[in-house]
């Protein structure tokens, strides 16, 4: 498995982050039983920098603390059984791994948000990542059955490696 964690940010997470990250990313691909050897690219960045992704890939002109772009199109959440058909187009051809997608957080929400919902800041990027993870996997959250399935799975993925509010 290769995750890729790059570090943009001038401001310093208190925390073991890539050790949080990681964890995360192979307990929520164990849960989705993703069958093969996976690629995921995390960037940590800061609210400036998020805020122009927003604007320029969802044309929304605000800071926003994870965004999530999968490389998999998925007709089934973590319906696995269809990548094998275009291999050409989701596994990297050079280790053979599938390749999930990226994943863009904001330090600066994972700090204020661990303060505003009262955990910790390694509760909050484990929960960003998870979340993260679960759309890179084909999730999405704009219905109300969507969103409390993802709930329900983010906090399970969570609870798997102690990561409890």
């Amino acid at each position: 498995m290769t995750i890729s964690i790059e570090y943009e940010a001038e401001k310093k997470l208190d925390l073991p982050y890539e050790t949080i990250i990681r964890d995360v990313v192979e307990a929520s691909l164990d849960y989705e039983k993703c069958p093969y050897e996976a690629e995921v690219n995390v960037i940590l960045t800061d609210n400036e920098a998020i805020r122009e992704i927003n604007r320029e890939q969802r044309q929304i002109d605000s800071a926003t603390d994870v965004l999530s772009f999968p490389m998999v199109d998925y007709e089934t959440p973590s319906d696995f059984d269809h990548v094998e058909e275009a291999v050409e187009d989701y596994f990297n051809p050079e280790t053979g791994e599938l390749m999930l997608g990226d994943i863009v957080i904001s330090v600066e929400k994972v700090e204020e948000q661990a303060e505003k919902y009262g955990h910790s800041q390694t509760r909050e990027l484990a929960f960003l990542v998870a979340h993260s993870m679960l759309h890179l996997c084909g999730y999405d959250h704009m219905e109300e059955e969507e969103r409390l399935e993802m709930e329900e799975r983010q906090r399970a993925i969570l609870d798997t490696r102690g990561y409890t509010r």
